[in-house]
C-alpha cells in the first residue's frame, strides 16, 4: 500500500481540501500530537474557509529522535486527523487530511535551515508547545550554540536573525502564540527572550525591537488529544487506502483563548472560519473556568468513583448517582464561585459532560488520580474557599470530595512504585510525590478523626491550615466515617438526595 502523499491522493481522486503551495507564514516549535491536532487543525481550516493561505514549517525543539519529524517530511507534511466524540448530543467522527504543514526542520542537524526561516519576509506567526518545562531560562545557553538548547534560546536566535534582516522596517516582527500549559505562558516566554538578549549582549536596539515590533500572546488551549490509534491503525489504514505513519486522533471539542488585541482577528482569521478561537484582553477568566469546572470536576469525583468500583470516566457518566454527583458539584458549587456570565459557564459545563461521555476515549480514573494532592489544591480548593466566602456555608459535594481523597490515599503498604491501597474489587497503587505518600503511610492506622486532622493541618500540602475553615474538619471527618462504613457510592447517593 502506498504512503500518504499528494501523488497518492491525486491517484485516488481525493476530493477533500488540499493546499499544495503557500508561503510559510507560521513557524511552529513542536511536532507532537497536540499541536498537530489543535493549532495545525485550526490553521488548515482557516486556509480553506478564510483564505489564510499559510504553510506551517515545524522545528523540532529538542535533540531527541522523532519518528514524527521523519514521517512528516516523507509524507510531504500530510497526515490524517480524526476528531471524535459527542457534539450537541450526536456522536461525531470527523476525518480530515491536513495539508497546512510544509516540512519539519531538525535544527540539531541543520541550524541554518531554522535561521533561514527568519529571512522569509512572509513569516508572521510563531506557535509553540514545548511542554511545561519548555519555557525556561537556562543561563548555560550561549548565542553561539547551534542551536541553543532551550526553546526560548532558539527563539531569541531566530528573532535576532530577523532583526538583522528586517529591523529597519516596521511591521516585520512576529506574533508569538505560546501554548505551553504554564501561567501567563506568553509573558513568561517574553521574559526569557529578553533575558537572553541581555545575557548575550545583543544590544539595546534589538531589545527595543523585541518589545515594539513583536507580540507575545498568552493563550489557553483545550482539547484532549489521544494520539496515534494503535489498536485501530490497521483497520483505518485499510479504510483509507494509504499508509499514514503519523495519523492522530483527538476529541471533537476544542477551544483556544488568545490574549491579544482585537486586530489579531483580521491577521489570524479563526473567527471568520467559524472556529472556536476567542481573542480577548484577558485570558485568565477562561483559564479559571477550565481549571475549576473541567479539571475540578475530574478531581472532585474520580477518586470516590474509583472506590465505588468504576474504572473509566465514560462509565461514570452512565451511572445516575455518580453523574448526578458530578453535575451537582459543577452547577451548584463551582459555577456560583466564578465570575463569567452564567450562560458561558453553563454552556462550558454542558460541553464538559459531553466530553466525559466520549465513546472513543477510555479515560482511566487511575490515570486522572496521579498527584491528586497538588491537583486538589489547584483545582478544587479555590472553589471550596470562594463558596464559603460567598455563601457562608460548606459545599457538600466538594467537602465529600476531600473525604474521597483521604480515603483513596489511605494505603497500607509503601513500595518503590507507590502506596498500595485496596477497594472491594482489589488493590491499586496511589502515585504522588514521595513526601505525600510517606505522610499517608505514617498515618495508615489513624482513626478517621485523627487522619482528617493530620491532613487538614498539613500546611505543606495546602499552603494553609484547612482546619481553620469553619466546620470543614468536622464535616470531612463525618464523611470519612460514613465512607468507611457505607462506601463512597452511598455517600454520593445521600448527598444528591438532599
Amino acid at each position: 500500500m502506498k504512503k500518504l502523499s499528494y501523488e497518492t491522493l491525486h491517484e485516488m481522486n481525493y476530493d477533500g481540501y488540499l493546499l499544495e503551495d503557500a508561503p510559510e507564514r507560521v513557524l511552529q516549535f513542536g511536532e507532537g500530537n497536540f499541536l498537530r491536532a489543535f493549532t495545525d487543525a485550526f490553521i488548515d481550516v482557516m486556509n480553506e474557509k478564510a483564505g489564510f493561505n499559510s504553510k506551517v514549517v515545524i522545528c523540532k525543539p529538542t535533540a531527541s529522535h522523532s519518528k514524527v519529524a521523519a514521517a512528516l517530511n516523507e509524507q510531504e507534511g500530510l497526515y490524517t486527523l480524526y476528531l471524535r466524540g459527542f457534539q450537541d448530543g450526536q456522536k461525531v467522527n470527523n476525518k480530515r487530511i491536513l495539508s497546512c504543514v510544509s516540512r519539519c526542520i531538525n535544527p540539531y542537524d541543520d541550524f541554518e535551515a531554522l535561521l533561514a526561516c527568519a529571512d522569509n519576509e512572509a513569516l508572521r506567526f510563531v506557535v509553540s508547545n514545548t511542554t511545561e518545562a519548555g519555557i525556561v531560562y537556562d543561563a548555560s545557553c550561549q548565542f553561539t550554540d547551534a542551536p541553543a538548547s532551550s526553546y526560548p534560546g532558539k527563539l531569541t536566535q531566530v528573532l535576532y536573525r530577523r532583526f538583522q534582516k528586517f529591523g529597519k522596517e516596521s511591521g516585520k516582527g512576529l506574533i508569538i502564540l505560546s501554548c505551553e500549559l504554564i501561567e501567563d505562558n506568553g509573558k513568561a516566554l517574553r521574559k526569557c527572550v529578553l533575558n537572553y538578549a541581555k545575557q548575550w549582549k545583543l544590544g539595546e536596539e534589538f531589545i527595543n525591537w523585541i518589545e515594539a515590533e513583536n507580540l507575545f500572546c498568552s493563550t489557553l488551549v483545550d482539547r484532549i488529544v489521544t494520539g496515534y490509534p494503535s489498536a485501530e491503525a490497521e483497520t483505518l489504514t485499510a479504510e483509507n487506502g494509504y499508509e499514514d505513519a503519523i495519523l492522530t486522533t483527538g476529541e471533537i471539542f476544542g477551544f483556544w483563548v488568545i490574549e491579544g488585541p482585537k486586530s489579531l482577528e483580521k491577521e489570524f482569521p479563526a473567527k471568520a472560519a467559524g472556529l472556536p478561537v476567542l481573542v480577548t484582553d484577558n485570558h485568565k477568566p477562561y483559564k479559571q473556568r477550565k481549571v475549576r469546572i473541567l479539571n475540578g470536576a475530574h478531581t472532585s469525583f474520580v477518586l470516590g468513583a474509583y472506590l465505588a468500583g468504576q474504572d473509566i470516566v465514560r462509565n461514570c457518566m452512565e451511572d445516575e448517582v455518580i453523574c448526578s454527583f458530578m453535575n451537582q458539584t459543577i452547577y451548584d458549587e463551582i459555577i456560583p464561585t466564578l465570575d463569567l456570565s452564567k450562560e458561558e459557564l453553563e454552556d462550558f459545563a454542558s460541553a464538559v459532560t459531553e466530553r466525559f461521555k466520549n465513546p472513543f476515549i477510555d479515560h482511566a480514573l487511575l490515570a486522572i488520580s496521579l498527584n491528586s494532592t497538588s491537583k486538589w489544591r489547584a483545582r478544587v480548593m479555590p472553589s471550596l474557599k470562594e463558596y464559603v466566602t460567598r455563601r457562608g456555608s460548606l459545599p457538600a459535594c466538594i467537602t465529600a470530595s476531600f473525604a474521597f481523597y483521604i480515603a483513596f490515599y489511605n494505603g497500607q503498604e509503601l513500595t518503590a512504585d507507590g502506596l498500595n491501597a485496596s477497594r472491594k474489587s482489589g488493590t491499586y497503587t496511589v502515585k504522588d510525590d514521595a513526601d505525600v505518600l510517606e505522610f499517608f503511610y505514617s498515618h495508615k492506622d489513624d482513626s478517621a478523626k485523627d487522619l482528617v486532622h493530620a491532613v487538614c493541618t498539613n500546611i505543606s500540602f495546602w499552603g494553609e491550615d484547612l482546619s481553620t475553615i469553619d466546620g470543614f474538619e468536622h464535616a470531612v471527618t463525618t464523611c470519612l466515617e460514613e465512607i468507611r462504613t457505607k462506601g463512597t457510592y452511598e455517600v454520593m447517593k445521600e448527598i444528591i438526595k438532599k
